[in-house]
């Protein structure tokens, strides 16, 4: 089980910023960073990769999501990037590995171009940000909840839910998670400027894709890892767009067999 702490980070222009975060074990730090499905659906594979190597891994929850509050200045991707960047200058972390599903991924590359000494490494699974002609980004705000399960799982069925019977209280939580998907990264989930400034990324960076992503397909992943300098690109099998939920494991393998090869994203 996790440890969950509040911070409270002060942002220039914004203010104040409540932030909860859970920690998962001990040792090298790895901030991970979630998507539109909110907190839930990376605190498993937190847990998992604490328990199976000597890693402390940090799940904040972006603010507006899981019921939290938003400050109305706080209204963009590049702004939550400033404030784990000012979370992590105030939890004094150093060799700090950032990982990133979905939007969290577009986060996750935002944070490496602050060029934050504190930041070693950056993992984008799934990741979205970027424009890439002739692979969009599907439209969350369009599809069916049938549709996103079918387009973001490899196989849906497990992970499938009807939403009208959820609680009230579930109900709200993901409403109050769509609006703020929609203020973070407006409907087409994509700033046309970002894959230009990744050219100027000096952090090593593994891409990871799952192979049957109907929400970013794997050009659209190439395209990513392509506009990074140094960015080594991995599909990963029987996977769709949120693989920490689906195939931990071999994310998991992924990331750790990364370091004993030429290309790593964290130092061991």
């Amino acid at each position: 089980m996790g440890t969950t702490a509040q911070y409270t980070v002060s942002l220039d222009g914004i203010g104040p910023v409540d932030v909860s975060v859970t920690g998962y074990g001990h040792g090298q730090p790895f901030l991970l960073l979630h998507g539109g499905a909110g907190p839930q659906s990376v605190t498993g594979f937190a847990e998992k990769f604490a328990a199976a190597h000597d890693v402390r891994v940090l799940v904040p929850t972006h603010p507006g999501f899981a019921g939290t509050v938003r400050p109305e200045a706080l209204a963009s991707v590049s702004g939550l990037a400033m404030l784990y960047g000012a979370l992590l200058d105030q939890l004094a972390l150093t060799d700090v590995t950032v990982i990133g599903n979905s939007i969290g991924g577009w986060i996750t590359a935002e944070i490496a171009l602050l060029k934050s000494p504190r930041v070693s490494g950056i993992v984008l699974i799934d990741a979205v940000g970027i424009e890439v002609p002739g692979h969009p980004v599907a439209d969350f705000f369009t599809l069916t909840m049938d549709e996103v399960f079918r387009l973001t799982f490899h196989d849906p069925e497990p992970f499938r839910i009807d939403p009208t019977t959820l609680p009230p209280a579930a109900q709200a939580i993901a409403a109050g998670n769509r609006t703020a998907i929609a203020v973070y990264a407006g409907s087409a989930m994509a700033d046309p400027t970002l894959a230009g400034r990744l050219g100027s990324l000096e952090v090593p960076a593994l891409v990871l894709w799952g192979e049957s992503d109907g929400i970013v397909d794997v050009d659209y992943g190439r395209a990513y890892a392509a506009a990074i300098p140094m960015a080594q690109f991995q599909l990963l099998p029987e996977t769709g767009h949120s693989p920490q939920l689906e195939t931990p494991d071999q994310v998991i393998h992924a990331i750790w067999d990364s370091a004993d090869t030429d290309f790593s994203v964290f130092a061991r």
